[in-house]
């Protein structure tokens, strides 16, 4: 796994086994549990602000783009693959503020 401390929800079922959140002064990472040293969304801390405030309001994201596929898959920010249930599990996590302090500072 990559050097990041990432943080996933205390709502996935298996551990690890969801969408993983890191931050460095880069901005903030995220990932699928499956595959945190393959594809990685790189952003900055106003996108995931408004990602989560989105999550939270029932309101689309004006920055990262969620895909639902027919097939249970969904697809964040184009980039990360993740499945039905690790995503319910990580907006559960958003809803409970688990993820806040990612977009701390950042204008909504």
């Amino acid at each position: 796994m990559s050097s990041y401390t990432w943080q996933t929800s205390s709502y996935c079922a298996q551990g690890e086994a969801c969408l993983n959140v890191a931050a460095d002064a880069t901005g903030v990472k995220v990932t699928e549990s499956s595959d945190p040293d393959g594809v990685i969304l790189h952003t900055t801390p106003e996108a995931f602000a408004t990602l989560t405030h989105a999550l939270k309001t029932g309101s689309p994201s004006p920055y990262i783009d969620v895909a639902h596929a027919p097939d249970g898959l969904v697809r964040v920010g184009g980039v990360v693959t993740t499945t039905h249930e690790k995503w319910d599990a990580f907006v559960l996590g958003v809803r409970a503020g688990e993820f806040d302090h990612f977009g701390q500072g950042a204008a909504r």
